[in-house]
């Protein structure tokens, strides 16, 4: 997951200093007033993200092949305990109450 992240920054980045450079050229406009930073960003995530999804499609797979044995693991860790536990209460017994 982590480079998945690390590959999606970069990737973005990339199309910052693209579109920045282009803007700075004049060849995309230049945002209206004081907007012309958040108007680069905006443009260049909208660039990165096609280009991520087509380009990091196996990073991507990866990654989440790694998530789904991370929460099965959790998942099988959960019921190791939870019949544990009924084991534990099955082996001491009816419990008397105290009133």
């Amino acid at each position: 997951m982590f480079r998945y992240t690390l590959w999606r920054l970069g990737v973005f980045a990339g199309c910052l200093g693209v579109v920045w450079g282009l803007v700075y050229l004049g060849v995309f406009p230049r945002g209206f007033g004081e907007s012309n930073g958040m108007w680069i960003v905006l443009l260049a995530l909208v660039i990165s993200a096609p280009i991520s999804f087509v380009v990091l499609r196996g990073v991507r797979d990866r990654a989440s092949v790694q998530i789904v044995e991370r929460v099965d693991r959790m998942k099988a860790n959960l019921d190791a305990n939870r019949s544990q536990e009924d084991e534990t209460v099955d082996a001491t017994g009816p419990q008397s109450q105290a009133s």
